[in-house]
């Protein structure tokens, strides 16, 4: 399959755009930096329509993942105006230049991140309302009816990933610092996913058949702790009923859709790496 990349370059972006290559696909990785040696790029500011069309004319599917990648990194505004601008001419692009699919990194910022006011429930799933804190989560959630849109009007499908904090393996030997203060992690429910699952989560986009536009929650099968998920919970937001019960450290940022629709299944965990008996 001919697909392309937009922010081929970044964190997730080198890992997808290799891992793709490596299973048959015809990648090109479009991002406004070199992509660091893992071959065919291209160069484009997708604020711009013009150039985000000519990136992805012809091609079967898009993958985007360009963005201003987190809160806090540029002015509020400026975030919401450049992912705003960029997912909807990549959108746009991807439908007018006969894409069938496009796969897109939306967030779980939409979900209420940081949680400074509690979750309603737990763990939480996608019927949760989307509650953003800041322009990046609100740009993101934007995405999400902007995908609508498109897939209504054009037959396209969409695939959003609302994808958890992405963890490289060797990000794997900072989780003890935070291992004794439950409160430090408690902004995103204590959830992560590993860069090499994200890879694996829109690999799994592109192949399955789905219609419409679709969002899952993305992110590893446990929590970044060693203590149970349960006691986590309990020792923070004793106030939040638990839906179902949790079984020792299950990730609180429920999979069950993305391993029902997109057949995702998690591979990696940061207990794989870390010494934490």
């Amino acid at each position: 399959m001919k697909v392309v990349v937009t922010g081929g370059s970044g964190k997730a972006g080198r890992y997808v755009t290799a891992d793709l290559r490596v299973h048959g696909h015809e990648v090109l990785s479009v991002d406004w930096v070199r992509d660091r040696g893992l071959g065919s790029a291209a160069i484009a500011d997708l604020t711009d329509y013009g150039q985000a069309r000519e990136m992805v004319d012809g091609a079967e599917a898009v993958v985007h993942l360009a963005a201003i990648p987190a809160p806090g990194i540029r002015p509020e505004a400026e975030t919401f105006r450049v992912n705003i601008l960029s997912t909807y001419n990549a959108f746009a692009a991807a439908v007018a230049g006969g894409a069938r699919k496009v796969v897109w990194a939306s967030s779980e910022t939409v979900l209420g991140l940081p949680f400074d006011t509690p979750p309603l429930f737990a763990p939480i799933d996608e019927s949760i309302e989307p509650r953003p804190e800041s322009s990046y989560a609100l740009s993101k959630l934007a995405g999400e009816l902007i995908a609508m849109q498109f897939a209504r009007r054009s037959g396209v499908s969409f695939v959003g990933l609302r994808i958890s904090n992405i963890m490289e393996p060797d990000d794997y030997q900072t989780f003890p610092a935070f291992w004794d203060d439950p409160f430090l992690r408690k902004w995103n429910l204590w959830g992560y996913v590993d860069v090499r699952d994200v890879a694996h989560a829109i690999r799994q986009s592109l192949a399955v058949e789905v219609s419409g536009a679709e969002v899952c929650i993305i992110a590893a099968a446990d929590s970044v702790m060693r203590q149970s998920s349960a006691e986590l919970m309990a020792a923070v937001y004793p106030q939040v009923p638990l839906r179902r019960p949790v079984r020792g450290n299950e990730t609180l940022l429920a999979i069950d859709r993305a391993r029902h629709v997109l057949r995702y299944e998690p591979q990696h965990s940061w207990r794989d790496h870390v010494d934490w008996a």
